[in-house]
C-alpha cells in the first residue's frame, strides 16, 4: 500500500544479475522512505549497487521483486511505453560523463527535453534560456559540447536535467569526473537549482563534500541500506 506521505517508496525491493554461471544477489527485501524535496546522498563500495538503484528508480530497469511507488505511482506495474513517458516527464539524470549529444549545440541539447515532451512553447524556450544564462552558458548557448569544459558541459547537463522542471532529480557522481575546485561549485550550483524548484535529489557519490551538505546519508552496502549519522 503506497503512504501518502512518502514522495519515494520502496517495499520488498530485490535485484539479482548473472556472474557467469552464478546469481549474484545486489540487494534483496530493501525498504525506503525518502520525502519530497530532499536531498540524499548515496554512499556506498563500488559494485554495491548505486548505479542499479538509481535506474530502478528512473524506470530504467525493473526490480525481481518488490516495488517502487513515486509520487503514487508504482513503476514496476507501468508498461515500458508509460514508464517511458514517467521518466521524460518526471525524472532528471545528472551523469559524471555529461552524455551531451555532440551534434547539437548547447541551446539545442538543453531543449531537447521539452521537445519530446512537447513543451517547447515560446514561454518555456524562454524560461530554459533564463536557466542557460543562470549557469553561466547563456553566451555559448550556439557552440557545441565539445567545446565546453568540462565544468562548463556538466553545468548544462545539469540545466538540462532540470529544464522541464522534474519532480526527481537522479544523479550519478556528478563530480567525479571534475577536478575539486570546478566539482565545489558544480555542488553548488545543483544545491542553488535544488532549493529554488524543490526537486528531490538521490546522488550517488563518494565526495564528503556531497555528504556534508546532504539532508540524508545512506549507505548501501552487502545487500542492505543503512542510514548514517552525522
Amino acid at each position: 500500500m503506497y503512504d501518502s506521505t512518502s514522495f519515494i517508496q520502496i517495499r520488498g525491493l530485490s535485484r539479482r544479475y548473472a556472474e557467469g554461471e552464478r546469481q549474484r544477489t545486489l540487494f534483496a527485501d530493501l525498504d525506503l522512505d525518502i520525502a519530497r524535496g530532499a536531498f540524499v546522498a548515496l554512499l556506498g563500495p563500488s559494485g554495491s549497487g548505486k548505479s542499479t538503484l538509481l535506474n530502478l528508480l528512473g524506470g530504467i530497469d525493473l526490480p525481481d521483486a518488490g516495488h517502487i511507488c513515486i509520487n503514487g505511482q508504482t513503476l514496476n506495474t507501468l508498461s515500458e511505453r508509460a514508464r517511458t513517458a514517467f521518466r521524460r516527464r518526471q525524472v532528471g539524470f545528472v551523469f559524471q560523463f555529461f552524455n551531451l549529444i555532440p551534434t547539437l549545440t548547447v541551446q539545442e541539447n538543453l531543449l531537447l527535453p521539452l521537445e519530446l515532451n512537447g513543451l517547447a512553447t515560446p514561454a518555456r524556450r524562454d524560461q530554459a534560456l533564463a536557466l542557460l544564462d543562470h549557469v553561466g552558458l547563456g553566451p555559448r548557448r550556439n557552440s557545441f559540447p565539445e567545446r565546453l569544459s568540462g565544468g562548463e558541459q556538466q553545468r548544462l547537463a545539469i540545466a538540462r536535467a532540470l529544464v522541464h522542471e522534474p519532480l526527481l532529480l537522479l544523479a550519478d557522481e556528478p563530480t567525479g569526473n571534475l577536478d575539486a575546485a570546478t566539482g565545489a561549485r558544480i555542488l553548488d550550483l545543483l544545491l542553488t537549482l535544488h532549493r529554488q524548484a524543490g526537486t528531490t535529489i538521490v546522488m550517488v557519490t563518494h565526495s564528503q563534500e556531497v555528504a556534508r551538505r546532504a539532508d540524508r546519508l545512506l549507505r548501501l552496502d552487502d545487500g542492505r541500506i543503512q542510514e548514517l549519522h552525522r
